[in-house]
């Protein structure tokens, strides 16, 4: 899997920064969220620090740099300027020591300023680098929102997925997405999957053609995106194969190193697929709030010692 990065301007144009310095190295490349505030460092101790972190100097950083003495102030600064940052942002409009201005300016480090309190835009600017720098991976199906639960309906060519998907927004769900699916990780264990934007909100249904959902149904039966909590494999009937009935079976499926709960559907005519993926997505819903029916009835019908 490519890396991905956002370049240190692109920040800058998203949170409108004041570049104080260091103007050559804009195009620098940010490849991780963490953000840095270099505390611990700033007193002496580097055996750990992460140059390779947005650094980031609020009121707690600048009031403990102004109350060193100077020849030890720029010691710090000197090394602290002697990596090879990407940035260094100041927060609350503070005033910026000259040698931190100097040092950055001789190192070509961007040294940027904005007005907003530290502990917010640490939260903003985290939430914008995960979201840019969310690893990403392209699966083919059909995303639906179904009572909150985002469903992504997979099989093989032709065995119904956007027909399903049709019937399921004609109930009252969502559809995020047909055919392609760009799937994003979110922190550790979240999966948000999204329609390219080119087609978004657009279903192939054999025999029709294209059609767009949102301007047919309206605004209510389309999401940009959802999360991606469970796999339906849609497959054809195989008559003598074993299907799981009671809902014991916990099979798993990995996208981007999480794992989410797949149920194979058999289909064949007849069957309401689209009631079956409601009740599948509340069942789900009832199992991630600790109801297990399958379990409750085993435990009702096992013979009594």
């Amino acid at each position: 899997m490519k890396e991905k990065c956002v370049s240190v301007n692109k920040i800058i144009e998203r949170f409108s920064l004041e570049i104080i310095t260091g103007q050559k190295g804009v195009d620098s490349c940010i490849s991780v969220s963490e953000i840095k505030r270099p505390g611990i460092e700033l007193t002496g101790f580097w055996e750990h620090f992460t140059p390779e972190r947005v650094q980031l100097l609020g009121m707690t950083e600048i009031s403990f740099l102004r109350g060193l003495e100077k020849d030890l102030l720029h010691k710090r600064i000197k090394k602290f300027m002697s990596y090879d940052l990407h940035c260094v942002i100041i927060t609350r409009d503070l005033e910026i020591p000259d040698i931190i201005i100097k040092e950055a300016e001789k190192n070509d480090i961007p040294l940027l300023r904005t007005s907003t309190i530290t502990t917010r835009f640490l939260s903003k600017l985290t939430t914008y680098l995960e979201k840019v720098l969310a690893p990403e991976k392209t699966v083919h199906g059909v995303l639906v929102e179904i009572y909150g639960i985002g469903v992504l309906i997979q099989g093989e060519s032709g065995i119904g997925k956007s027909e399903t998907a049709l019937e399921l927004v004609k109930r009252g769900h969502r559809l995020v997405a047909d055919d392609i699916i760009n799937i994003k990780k979110i922190g550790e264990n979240e999966l948000i999957g999204q329609a390219p934007e080119k087609s978004r909100y657009f279903l192939e249904l054999r025999g029709i053609g294209i059609i767009n959902v949102r301007t047919l149904f309206g605004a209510g039966a389309v999401n940009n995106n959802s999360p991606v909590d469970l796999l339906i494999t849609m497959e054809p009937w195989q008559k003598g194969k074993s299907y799981d009935r009671l809902g014991l079976d916990n099979n798993q499926v990995e996208f981007l190193e999480v794992r989410i709960p797949e149920i194979i559907i058999p289909v064949k005519p007849g069957r309401n697929l689209a009631m079956v993926l409601e009740v599948a997505a509340m069942n789900s819903r009832m199992k991630n709030m600790g109801y297990n029916a399958a379990r409750e009835f085993v435990s009702r019908t096992a013979p009594e010692n």
